[in-house]
């Protein structure tokens, strides 16, 4: 007879996903699948998208702070008061300028962080690691394979913004052959209008290159998290018990349902036996009771613990085999018996009452 054995418990090969309770635990030190480039891809596109939308205000904006400086603020006395008020002015209308374009740039970086790992604020992760700054091991990251991989990425980076800036420069070509031709606001236009078409492009292909990077920092997560099944095995012990342990409080639970379940056999009116191999305790009180219940039930060596009880108490023991099957079978501690069953049950305790001169009180 072959045995199949799996090898992956003894080689410790780590091959399996990561369970949730892993997963939480490398969240809490701060381990996660994160880009850094999409939120600056994101936060440079936008930037510029800005530019394009209110660039024009943006500019007359700056060209009002130049205008009033010479035509007003120029004139004023020179003194610590007209000082702190030019100041006051000038932080004003900066603001006015530029907190449009801040905010939009401020809520695009933190939807873009909260796209990749949500909501996280971690404490520990601003305590001072001084094991970081041993040279030593930072001379094994300067040369490691992620930092192999951030020269490639950086270098391809370079490469397809430099490729896509070519090509639009390339274009306009004709353009900047005829720029001293054209008065300065038309130059300053074209030139304006150059940068923001640079911006755009070079900021979506940053942008493309930043989503194929989370694809792989992704990638890479899941494999640096990847558990063997003994660590899945011991996890399940940690988080969910032992089994033996379980097992054992399992027996505890069962030992103390069981004397409980004995303690009240003494209350029974009946006891149904298979005889040898069930008995089914029954009581009815027919003043406060809508059908009989079954009270405590066994088989085998707790049947005949029942019944001893039964006999020390002086309680009506009768045989009746294929009732006492059905009612082990279909009837739990503390329920009612089924209507299927009222007939036999009360034939049974009719007879039971009549024998202890019980009958003749219930009837009067």
């Amino acid at each position: 007879m072959l045995l199949h054995l799996d090898l992956q418990l003894f080689s410790g090969e780590k091959t399996e996903k990561a369970t949730p309770t892993k997963r939480r635990e490398v969240r809490k030190k701060g381990q996660i699948a994160k880009s850094p480039e999409i939120s600056s891809a994101l936060t440079l596109l936008f930037s510029f998208a800005c530019l394009m939308v209110w660039g024009r205000s943006f500019i007359e904006g700056c060209l009002n702070i130049y205008r009033h400086s010479f035509q007003e603020y120029l004139l004023w006395d020179l003194s610590i008061s007209s000082t702190k008020m030019l100041f006051n002015q000038l932080l004003v209308d900066a603001v006015k300028i530029t907190a449009p374009i801040l905010a939009i740039v401020l809520i695009i970086a933190m939807a873009a962080n909260l796209m990749q790992v949500g909501f996280m604020f971690n404490f520990s992760l601003l305590k001072v690691d001084f094991a970081k700054l041993n040279p030593i091991q930072g001379i094994k990251r300067l040369f490691s394979l992620r930092s192999l991989v951030e020269l490639l990425k950086s270098i391809l980076k370079i490469t397809i913004v430099a490729i896509v800036l070519f090509i639009i420069i390339w274009k306009q070509k004709n353009e900047f052959l005829t720029l001293g031709e054209k008065n300065i606001w038309d130059a300053a236009g074209f030139v304006g209008s150059l940068i923001l078409q640079m911006g755009i492009a070079a900021s979506a292909s940053l942008l493309i290159l930043a989503v194929a990077d989370y694809i792989y920092q992704k990638f890479s997560f899941e494999k640096k998290i990847r558990m063997s099944k003994q660590e899945i095995k011991d996890e399940y012990k940690k988080t969910e018990g032992d089994p033996v342990i379980k097992g054992k409080r399992r027996a505890i639970q069962r030992q103390i349902a069981m004397n409980q379940m004995i303690r009240e056999v003494p209350k029974a009116d009946v006891i149904i036996t298979n005889p040898t191999h069930f008995a089914v305790a029954i009581r009815y009180d027919f003043n406060t009771m809508d059908a009989p219940i079954v009270i405590a039930k066994g088989q085998d060596y707790l049947a005949i613990k029942i019944k001893e009880l039964a006999k020390n108490h002086k309680i009506s023991i009768v045989e009746n085999r294929p009732l006492a099957r059905a009612l082990y079978a279909s009837v739990e501690i503390g329920e009612t018996i089924p209507e299927e069953l009222f007939n036999a049950v009360g034939e049974i305790l009719a007879y039971v009452y009549y024998q202890e001169g019980r009958y003749k009180g219930m009837m009067t």
